[in-house]
């Protein structure tokens, strides 16, 4: 039996290669699609795909008033969370590759998810190389004390730092706390100008056009010095096969679940 899937954000950037890719896939049905710029249209007519006959419903709640296993969510910062909470009552698994989503709104959604026995897999970044980034800074992070981070995306990007660097700073945490030789506070001039403190990593978000996103986490030790940066490209396919791993995974879990490399053989 196909895994039905709904796709939120499903006119995106991401989100329509996404919905074509679901289509294509012999173990996967698309059955539910969300755009509250595209409501009540058919999503073969938005997209000019024809194989993508699936009429687009203006909120989660009315998409998943279809049988649903799978909620992805590919929206903005101001909704995200409560489309997951959305699908999580309703007893649907969901994957999140929005950003925007902070620390205390992971707990929230861990707990929700627990409650109501369905999984969750959030990834700041499905691209491999940003997982790879992420499992490297990991282990470079055993052997280096001082770190900081910088994160860049396009100046029409609302939330900083980026999903991205969220995780990265997350994942960083896990390993342990960077030193600072000189403490943030003590900052003679702007303190500003040392950045945001996130799970004690310093970030540093750019906001330029151009950029995609590109995280760089950069390490430094006496007369040396380690950078290890991810850059991504202008297209979605790097974001779509981890997000079908995803889709195909999360049923296999419950509760929350930070980052691909958690579900990656």
């Amino acid at each position: 039996m196909k895994l039905k899937v709904s796709i939120a954000g499903a006119t995106g950037w991401v989100g329509r290669p996404l919905c074509l890719a679901v289509s294509q896939a012999e173990d996967l049905s698309l059955v539910g699609a969300v755009s509250r710029s595209h409501k009540g249209h058919d999503l073969r007519d938005v997209t000019g795909d024809s194989h993508l006959d699936v009429k687009i419903s203006g909120s989660v709640a009315e998409a998943l008033e279809t049988p649903t296993d799978v909620l992805v969510d590919y929206t903005k910062a101001d909704v995200v969370k409560t489309n997951v909470l959305t699908a999580i009552d309703r007893g649907v698994h969901v994957v999140i590759g929005s950003s925007g989503l902070t620390d205390d709104d992971f707990e929230g959604i861990n707990h929700t998810a627990l409650k109501n026995k369905v999984g969750v897999i959030a990834a700041g970044n499905f691209a491999i190389t940003a997982v790879l980034l992420q499992r490297f800074a990991c282990e470079a992070a055993k052997y280096l004390s001082h770190w900081e981070i910088i994160d860049y995306a396009a100046d029409t990007k609302q939330d900083a730092p980026s999903g991205t660097t969220r995780e990265l700073a997350f994942r960083l945490s896990e390993m342990r706390k960077p030193d600072l030789t000189y403490p943030v506070e003590k900052t003679i001039g702007e303190k500003e100008s040392r950045g945001a403190t996130l799970r004690g990593s310093q970030i540093h978000s750019i906001r330029l056009p151009s950029y995609v996103i590109s995280v760089e986490a950069i390490f430094g030790a006496n007369d040396e010095r380690l950078t290890i940066r991810h850059d991504a490209g202008s297209g979605a396919e790097p974001y779509v096969q981890g997000t079908l791993l995803a889709v195909r995974k999360v049923r296999n879990y419950v509760g929350l679940i930070r980052g691909l490399d958690k579900i990656m053989d």
